[in-house]
């Protein structure tokens, strides 16, 4: 059927046009757009200043929260519990600054949408599309400015300024990366070093008592901690999770690493009880294989050969703490692990 056959009432307002007919060549004839609705605020100015204040409360409510946000980062603080029903007890200072926070944020955006959708003009406006290159006359004005404004600025006579220009703009972003320091502690200073040190007792994690070789048995498993450190006191957390040691006897002849053999007493072996995946605690023995396997993603380490990885996502070997013994017959390390317990971060060497 061509647009002859259709009465006059159905065609589009666009029928007659170039683009609307619909002929063998555009067998779809442009439509052209629906008649406009009106929203109830572009015809009741009761209605639109309505919408007025709602968005005006929402930036409001964002002001107010952002407020309350600087003032819980300087008043709350960092260790102080709360009670969150259905969470329990959770960190204060974080939940007042993720819930102020996220309702500044929510506010602006809301009250974006709201303006747009309700104040905003919604007419439809059909455009054609034009070709996105200029013609060529606009191309060569523009180049031709271009080179009239570059010989008019002395750039390439004036070295100095051009020179002095460049070291100012490549300077000014690292005041923005001087800024990332506030985001937690340097690896050099707090992420290479633990509570390890030499002279420091190997005192076992059970019944809190030093170490002597004789307590260890040929293919048991027990775990350490530096002596001095104490549960429950202040940074225990912190501290064990970065010096959490775990010991097991080998025989001699079992031992393949030379390094391993030398940083241990009589074919006890000292390494750190932190994966090098994720940082979970490794828990589990293999007494007859020498293995042991980290219970979150099954990395298992071969401790009779230098911790190395044989299976799992671990990316590189248990760091192994060198331990001796001293005059009282006590095991005691030699030394803080020569290498970053836990997993690789971006500074590691």
């Amino acid at each position: 059927m061509s647009s002859q056959d259709i009465p006059e009432e159905n065609l589009p307002a666009t029928h007659g046009t170039a683009v609307a007919v619909a002929d063998e060549k555009n067998p779809f004839a442009d439509p052209g757009l629906p008649p406009h609705e009106h929203r109830i605020q572009d015809i009741d100015e009761r209605a639109a200043k309505r919408s007025e204040r709602t968005v005006a409360l929402l930036f409001t409510v964002s002001m107010l929260a952002t407020v309350a946000f600087i003032a819980a980062y300087v008043a709350i603080p960092k260790e102080k519990p709360i009670y969150v029903f259905p969470l329990g007890h959770v960190n204060a200072l974080n939940f007042t600054l993720g819930l102020t926070l996220g309702t500044a944020l929510f506010c602006i955006g809301a009250g974006a949408v709201h303006w747009a959708r309700t104040l905003m003009s919604d007419e439809e406006v059909a455009d054609d599309r034009h070709p996105i290159a200029a013609e060529p006359e606009v191309r060569a004005k523009v180049m031709a400015d271009f080179r009239q404004g570059a010989k008019e600025s002395a750039l390439g006579r004036r070295k100095l300024i051009r020179n002095t220009m460049f070291g100012a703009l490549a300077l000014v972003p690292l005041s923005g990366v001087v800024l990332l320091r506030d985001l937690g502690p340097l690896p050099g200073t707090k992420l290479r070093s633990t509570l390890w040190a030499k002279g420091k007792l190997l005192v076992n994690m059970n019944t809190n008592e030093p170490l002597r070789p004789s307590d260890v048995a040929v293919g048991s498993l027990t775990f350490a901690k530096p002596e001095g450190l104490e549960e429950g006191e202040e940074g225990f957390q912190n501290e064990i999770a970065k010096a959490a040691l775990m010991i097991v006897r080998l025989q001699p002849d079992d031992i393949k690493d030379k390094r391993e053999l030398e940083w241990s007493h009589e074919g006890i072996v000292a390494y750190s009880k932190i994966c090098t995946h994720v940082g979970c605690p490794i828990s589990l023995y293999e007494q007859q294989t020498h293995h042991v396997l980290c219970p979150c993603h099954q990395s298992t380490f071969d401790l009779s050969d230098g911790a190395r990885v044989i299976f799992g996502p671990a990316g590189h070997a248990l760091p192994q703490l060198r331990i001796g013994v001293n005059d009282e017959g006590y095991l005691e390390a030699l030394s803080d692990f020569e290498e970053p317990v836990g997993p690789a971060f971006w500074e590691r060497g």
